[in-house]
């Protein structure tokens, strides 16, 4: 039952804030000049990014922050200014289609801004950090704390194959809405996205003069 409970904790507490079904038009857009066979490897390659940046953030995260002394807060209000900049700059310029297609042997860029911040930003990965934070100290080292963190991998696994299959599969919304309704997906997802890191800023915010943040 623990290990099921982690693995919902892990699934459930992540999910909302990735959100690679809101994501998935952003990413066909961006990749619109690539073949089937270059999307279907970058949504892997994503996927594989999105696990590993979460899976670290999960376990070393509050080490890492504690070792440079950034705390949460601070960290929200960067990361939330990286993810504002990105939403609108996509909602004032939307994305430019490849006329061209990309040849096969073009090198692409998984990581950015297909991983972070569109994928993998500062409120998942401050949400992975807190649910890292509150393993049990004494547990660790001990058989339950492994069962634990089994739970957690396999929780964080299922998050990288939704995103796997939401950005594998996003061509086929170009079928059921057009490349129209395509662009304005695009359009409403970066004001989401813009409104997304609007709040994550103001979170870190209202954590450090110690206001509500809602």
């Amino acid at each position: 039952m623990n290990i099921s409970n982690t693995f919902l904790l892990v699934y459930a507490g992540l999910f909302p804030i990735v959100n690679p079904v809101g994501s998935a038009p952003i990413f066909l857009a961006l990749t619109s000049g690539y073949s089937a066979r270059m999307r279907s490897n970058l949504a892997w390659r994503v996927a594989a990014n999105s696990f590993a940046l979460l899976l670290g953030s999960l376990f070393v995260g509050s080490h890492v922050l504690n070792f440079f002394g950034i705390t949460v807060p601070v960290l929200r209000i960067a990361g939330g200014l990286a993810v504002s900049s990105f939403g609108w700059q996509l909602l004032r310029d939307g994305v430019r289609p490849a006329h061209d297609p990309i040849s096969e042997d073009a090198p692409v860029d998984a990581f950015y801004p297909l991983t972070m911040p569109l994928t993998v930003g500062p409120g998942s990965i401050s949400v992975a950090i807190a649910l890292g934070a509150q393993r049990p100290q004494s547990a660790i080292g001990s058989a339950d704390f492994t069962l634990l963190a089994g739970g957690a991998v396999v929780g964080l696994l299922g998050i990288a194959a939704t995103i796997f299959l939401c950005y594998r599969f996003a061509d086929r919304m170009v079928a059921m809405i057009g490349p129209s309704g395509i662009n304005v997906l695009v359009r409403l997802s970066a004001f989401i996205l813009l409104c997304i890191g609007i709040q994550i800023v103001w979170s870190g915010l209202s954590a450090l003069i110690g206001l509500p943040a809602h």
